[in-house]
């Protein structure tokens, strides 16, 4: 695939006018951008062309380069584990005199696409994310579905919260419920992002727009109704695992009613004999 890739499109890379990139880091006090590959693609795409165009959102800007060096060594070591990247760029301005080679023209272009938004609606802390991917690698969810089941730009946890800024929320609520809320990624994330608490915030602005189906309120309804009354709970729950015992083959269940979502494409374990709690009881008798 590589050797095809430069037999194609290295050509087309060396002769083209105008090359655009995103960028890491953009550094106020010298005015240098900062990428950050594995492959070296950023810099066959954008030294030779003529014009280089940067597009990077408002919270990539640092103050200066020692924060842009700390901030790179959070991102190499929270992506791979390694200390620095393969590639790690820093580009100063088009080319100046004696330079061998360069764009001739270079423009930086700050995108704002609701970020401002996500500072007046609680979602400041969202804007720290470095995209280094930590929260996707130890996501319980994101490990076993892969990215493009969240249908965005940004897949795993970061993509459960930064998706419904950009589609918004009536298009992406299922996002923010496809999680267990088992704070892995927030134990990971390098910048301390609550991201666990910014989905709960999701969640609760779609009930409280009415944007979950009427069969979910209602069943949710009928399990509060439930989970208040102890004895009917432990009663219920107690059933249910029961039948869901009983439906199950060589320790799987291949087909669940009203779960069909889910066991459509793969199987659910059985559950175990008994409940957590009856088994710790057990546990506690002298």
């Amino acid at each position: 695939m590589a050797e095809s890739a430069r037999r194609e499109l290295r050509t087309q890379m060396l002769g083209t006018d105008v090359g655009i990139s995103g960028a890491n880091f953009l550094i106020a006090d010298t005015g240098a951008i900062c990428t950050v590959t594995n492959e070296g693609n950023a810099e066959l795409s954008l030294v030779p062309p003529r014009m280089h165009i940067v597009t990077a959102g408002i919270e990539k800007i640092v103050p200066s380069m020692p924060h842009a060096i700390h901030m790179l060594r959070m991102l190499a070591r929270s992506a791979t584990g390694a200390a620095l990247t393969q590639y790690t760029t820093f580009y100063t301005g088009p080319k100046r005199a004696g330079d061998r080679d360069g764009p001739e023209e270079m423009h930086i272009v700050l995108v704002d696409n609701g970020r401002t938004k996500m500072r007046e609606e609680g979602l400041a802390e969202m804007l720290r994310c470095i995209r280094c991917g930590a929260c996707m690698n130890h996501c319980v969810v994101f490990r076993q579905i892969g990215g493009h089941a969240y249908g965005g730009t940004y897949p795993g946890p970061m993509g459960s919260v930064l998706t419904p800024v950009f589609d918004g929320l009536k298009q992406s609520r299922d996002l923010a419920h496809a999680c267990t809320l088992n704070g892995k990624c927030q134990e990971v994330c390098p910048v301390r992002i609550p991201l666990p608490t910014l989905l709960k915030g999701w969640r609760e602005k779609s009930w409280r727009e009415g944007l979950e189906p009427t069969s979910m309120r209602f069943g949710l309804g009928i399990w509060a109704w439930v989970a208040r009354r102890p004895g009917l709970y432990r009663l219920a729950t107690g059933m249910a695992v029961r039948v869901i015992r009983m439906l199950g083959r060589k320790g799987w269940i291949d087909r669940l009613p009203l779960a069909g979502g889910w066991t459509r494409y793969r199987d659910m374990p059985k559950p175990a004999a008994q409940s957590f709690m009856t088994q710790y009881k057990k546990e506690r008798r002298p």
